[in-house]
């Protein structure tokens, strides 16, 4: 008998070898018919995977993201098997799930293509399968059977990755006619796919490795109803609406250039003046935390980043080294900017009463993204970090952490990203060659991070895996108002970089002391984080933000000196104004504005030059009446005040 744990603290007994299904049906039908997948001791299984140790238990439906992770993980083998039967001789990359549903990378039969135009034949070959309710079957493989079965299919994709696995840990997914090298979860049979959209297709180098072959992306997603398919494709559109290129491109705030190169963003006027703004607004909360500004060059010497350990983790996704006229001196374009600041807190000894120090800069740094990665802002080679550092005793760590947390919040709740979980990533302990550090330091800095968390009242999920190579962190998972979730802000606690550039204080006892480091950038990268603002408020962004915050349109231009009039008396308001004087129709200037999203618009003519006033309109809604100006100055100035309060 095995002894298994429930989340809310109750343990039963059952017979070794048992599974989540069986134990789920102990509790009741009714779950057991809701249920999709479950998590055992910190591993999500397949409903029908034996459990044969002491273990605890949790169920996932539909609406958990283990759940969906399952649901569309068997889609993409579904899908898989689909191809197969309409391109005999296929091979099969990679088919893993997504945040909203999966792709599989095939490689296509010499002759065949698919198009968006087979999508139909498809997408039916799918249900009908799926229809079949097929059990899917977990099978342990060893690393020799293996590479045999894949040998005899000429399959070198499957054998590359094969080869990469320990014997003992290799397992096939099998239903109907279909087997496929898989870790899994799955779900219990295929039965549970109601619903199902191929989406796009594309081309993705093999492991995204530029110098491998091409392969064909068949993305899709699928659903247990028909209605939430038909709820997604509604969502869909309404997010291509909301696309931050499509709209960046009509607000005139961003563009790319080929001459210049791919990934690295032109920022046009309007671009500049409102990321300037979101960098002002966090200099100014930095500045009441004691922030103090530096700045650092785009390049350094390749061997800062081989002290940091940048260069070992990131050189291949980093810009090749930079040669000099000097014989043996290389330059890497800037990476990262920690080593830079950990150099500044190494230009002069420091004391425990110097600390915390606290450093910041909007900097910008540098990473060779694969071309297939590159997505608008949202992936590029060239971005800027609202990037700080702190510098602080380990005594002072937990409180500095949680100063961070209230920034982060704070930003968030001006820019209206009320709904977001933390997640806490943690590293692998059973990879720890990924990281730097001892094992002491990495136990205190994860540590700290569930502490302050905790006291912060967060609602946080943990991720083993996804700590950064010398610390863990506590990323900001934040939905948008389509509710998609984005990594916004992120803060980690590394004690491995203050040992790497062997940085000091002397404490109260004369002794020399190892500081804590905090890494923190709140906005992530303002690149990304513009992009998700784009698509969170589809291009309107908030009155103390957007770059134009109301436009005076003359009803003809008899009225263009008094336009001209008012808008001076704007700008000593300090209002982001500008005039459309165009040849056209009101109707038509009122349309175009609504349409470049201008919060405010002022017409003016015969009455409003006579009484100096303003007749306002506020962008979606209707006209608000006529106004002095003094009495529009007051209501701008009281809205950008409230939005900041």
């Amino acid at each position: 008998m095995i002894k298994i744990s429930f989340p809310d603290g109750k343990v039963r007994e059952y017979e070794s070898g048992t599974n989540s299904l069986t134990i789920a049906e102990s509790i009741s039908s009714g779950l057991a018919r809701e249920i999709i997948a479950a998590t055992v001791s910190g591993e999500v299984y397949d409903l029908t995977r034996a459990i044969t140790a002491d273990s605890s238990i949790k169920f996932h439906k539909w609406d958990d993201e283990e759940g969906k992770h399952a649901f569309w993980h068997t889609s993409a083998h579904v899908m898989a098997e689909a191809l197969e039967f309409f391109y005999p001789g296929i091979k099969l990359g990679i088919g893993p799930t997504i945040e909203n549903g999966f792709y599989y990378d095939v490689d296509l039969p010499e002759g065949e293509s698919i198009s968006e135009n087979d999508f139909g034949k498809i997408e039916q070959k799918i249900l009908e399968i799926a229809r079949g309710k097929h059990e899917v079957v977990r099978r342990e493989v060893s690393k020799s059977e293996a590479l045999d079965i894949y040998t005899k299919k000429g399959d070198q994709y499957k054998i590359e990755l094969i080869n990469e696995l320990e014997d003992g840990t290799i397992t096939f997914y099998s239903q109907n006619n279909f087997t496929d090298l898989c870790r899994g979860p799955h779900l219990p049979d295929t039965g549970f796919i109601k619903a199902v959209k191929l989406l796009s297709i594309a081309g993705a180098y093999w492991r995204g490795n530029e110098k491998n072959k091409q392969l064909t992306r068949i993305y899709g997603i699928s659903f247990p109803k028909q209605k939430l398919l038909e709820e997604y494709l509604v969502l869909l559109e309404e997010a291509k609406k909301r696309d931050h290129r499509k709209i960046g491109k009509e607000l005139e705030l961003f563009a790319f250039s080929s001459k210049v190169g791919m990934g690295l963003p032109l920022w046009l006027p309007k671009g500049a003046q409102l990321r300037e703004r979101l960098e002002n607004f966090l200099k100014k909360v930095q500045v009441e935390h004691g922030y103090l500004p530096v700045m650092c060059p785009h390049i350094g010497q390749k061997e800062l980043y081989v002290t940091s350990g940048h260069y070992e983790k990131y050189g291949k996704d980093s810009f090749q080294p930079i040669q000099t006229p000097a014989e043996g001196e290389e330059f890497l374009l800037k990476p990262m900017n920690c080593p830079h600041h950990c150099e500044i807190y190494n230009t002069k000894p420091r004391s425990y009463r110097d600390l915390p120090l606290r450093l910041a800069e909007f900097g910008t740094v540098y990473r060779y993204e694969q071309h297939g990665e590159l997505h608008g802002l949202t992936r590029v080679r060239g971005f800027t970090q609202d990037d700080a550092h702190i510098f602080c005793r380990p005594d002072q760590l937990l409180d500095e952490f949680k100063k961070v947390i209230d920034i982060v919040l704070y930003i968030f709740k001006t820019l209206d990203f009320s709904d977001f979980v933390t997640q806490v990533s943690l590293r692998d302990p059973n990879d720890k060659q990924k990281y730097i550090g001892s094992d002491e330091n990495w136990e205190k800095a994860e540590s700290a991070i569930m502490e302050a968390a905790a006291e912060k009242g967060l609602k946080t999920v943990v991720e083993i895996g996804e700590a950064a190579f010398y610390g863990p962190k506590l990323d900001f998972m934040v939905k948008d108002a389509l509710g998609r979730k984005w990594q916004l802000g992120t803060i980690q606690v590394d004690y491995n970089l203050p040992e790497r550039f062997e940085l000091e204080y002397k404490g109260s006892d004369n002794e020399m002391h190892r500081p804590v480091m905090i890494h923190r950038a709140p906005f992530g990268s303002m690149e990304r984080f513009v992009a998700v603002l784009i698509e969170h408020t589809a291009g309107k962004f908030p009155l103390w933000l957007t770059p134009e915050q109301a436009v005076i349109i003359p009803v003809s231009e008899k009225f263009n000196d008094y336009a001209k009039k008012v808008l001076n008396l704007l700008n000593n308001y300090d209002i982001r104004s500008f005039i459309d004087d165009r040849n056209e129709k009101v109707g038509r200037k009122i349309r175009d504005n609504e349409l470049k999203k201008i919060p405010y618009l002022l017409v003016v003519g015969e009455k409003e030059s006579e009484n100096n006033s303003l007749s306002v309109r506020k962008q979606g809604e209707s006209d608000l009446g006529e106004m002095t100006i003094q009495e529009f100055a007051d209501k701008i100035k009281f809205e950008v005040e409230n939005l900041l309060a």
